[in-house]
């Protein structure tokens, strides 16, 4: 994402696709912060809690840097911005570094096979079948993860929904409870003990009842007081 934001701004050949473990991910995270600092984008990565794999944390992350790809380029994705190549582009300069570091003997079994029709043949339609078989498996790899987030987005908006739905019936029983006719009746009084109650690990809900014990006891010896001045 930060790549398509900022064409050309993120090393890709130093981003490992296929990280497993956590030092792997971690290098990753390392690139990512330094993109960031180029960029003087003022976010601190949580790198030892994103690398545990806990849904929540990387569901905030993800969700943090769309907003923050979105503010950058309005919402409106690059259509010319093609991931699958950036993946295979950043690899083959990952790889002719790696190359660089070939031993002698590979070179000359290479220099060989290159001198022979036969074996520049094989040669050739061995790494035509690698790379149409890296990019199939990258693109494969991309659409799962477009799925992924797909899925977890509609997630994320239908939680959103609910708790906007649950909010909203909320705030008009607030309102309710606010109202100058009803606000010191018992059940009105109860009920913003409750919704304004500060520690959400204890329930005030049994405060609530107490209240409304009492409450209806005392108007019970209210009557019995009337009926027997009547």
């Amino acid at each position: 994402m930060i790549d398509m934001t900022y064409p050309g701004a993120v090393p890709m050949h130093k981003v490992n696709f296929d990280a497993k473990s956590e030092y792997d991910m971690i290098q990753n995270y390392k690139v990512l912060q330094e993109v960031f600092n180029k960029l003087k984008i003022d976010k601190h990565i949580e790198v030892n809690r994103l690398v545990k794999g806990r849904p929540l944390d990387n569901l905030e992350f993800l969700q943090w840097l769309k907003r923050y790809c979105d503010s950058v380029n309005g919402g409106i994705m690059n259509e010319n911005y093609d991931p699958v190549e950036r993946r295979l582009k950043g690899g083959k300069e990952r790889n002719s570094k790696g190359s660089l570091k070939s031993s002698k003997s590979l070179q000359a079994n290479n220099l060989h096979n290159l001198a022979s029709g036969d074996a520049a043949g094989i040669n050739k339609n061995t790494v035509s079948k690698q790379g149409k078989t890296g990019v199939a498996a990258s693109s494969s790899e991309v659409r799962a993860l477009s799925k992924e987030i797909t899925d977890l987005k509609l997630s994320v908006d239908l939680l959103e929904k609910e708790r906007d739905f649950y909010f909203a019936k909320l705030r008009d029983i607030e309102i309710l409870c606010q109202s100058t006719k009803v606000e010191n009746h018992p059940m009105a009084v109860v009920i913003k003990k409750i919704l304004y109650a500060a520690d959400a690990k204890e329930s005030a809900l049994d405060e609530a009842q107490e209240f409304i014990s009492q409450s209806v006891d005392n108007g019970e010896t209210e009557e019995a007081n009337e009926e027997e001045t009547d």
